[in-house]
């Protein structure tokens, strides 16, 4: 992975405690009830935790450089909202009380920082890996801010995920950059509406 050339550098001291600071905030926030709200906090969360500029270039990879300067203002417009819209598709319900965390160690690996943490469910569960996950994530700092750049949950990495996804989705399209674009608006705007019936439902409920 290609780390921005204007990264900050970073302590390990620092890098635990920003992971501490935010998995706290997190577990505050899955403790809402009211999904819109949820929803608004997470949304939140993203936009400033998660360096999604430098995500979007990255998943895209050589494609990057094969766009004018309008695709890629737009692809990364249209890339925000996919992945706001995607992470709402999965179940966001958790008993918060049964939920505890550790941060384990933190590496600085040339200019970014590989953070280490395990999540514990307080309860009796019958498959060992769901009752321990390890969690791995990858910290860059620009103009002093720390963001995410990367998260792992056991082997499976979000950012190689989205890279494999988009690169299927290019192809399909033959490398035009015009229809990949078309496609990923189609499949935001979907998972948008899906989106919404929740939260609609939810309101009836």
């Amino acid at each position: 992975m290609s780390i921005p050339a204007q990264a900050d550098t970073i302590t390990p001291s620092e890098a635990k405690s920003w992971a501490e600071a935010k998995g706290n905030q997190l577990l505050n926030t899955f403790a809402e009830t009211d999904l819109e709200k949820r929803y608004a906090a997470l949304d939140k969360m993203f936009l400033e935790d998660i360096d999604l500029n430098y995500i979007a270039q990255f998943v895209v990879g050589k494609y990057w450089r094969q766009m004018s300067a309008e695709q890629r203002q737009r692809y990364q417009d249209i890339f925000t909202r996919y992945a706001l819209s995607i992470y709402k598709s999965f179940p966001l319900e958790f008993d918060t009380s049964q939920i505890t965390f550790s941060i384990t160690k933190a590496q600085i690996r040339r200019d970014y920082a590989q953070v280490y943490a395990n999540i514990h469910l307080n309860q009796e569960v019958k498959d060992v890996n769901l009752q321990n996950i390890l969690v791995e994530f990858r910290l860059n700092k620009t103009n002093g801010k720390l963001r995410i750049i990367d998260l792992k949950l056991g082997e499976s990495s979000l950012i190689l995920s989205y890279r494999n996804r988009f690169y299927e989705m290019i192809a399909q399209d033959d490398g035009d950059i015009e229809w990949f674009l078309e496609d990923l608006e189609t499949v935001t705007q979907s998972t948008e509406l899906q989106n919404k019936q929740k939260l609609e439902d939810q309101a009836y409920m």
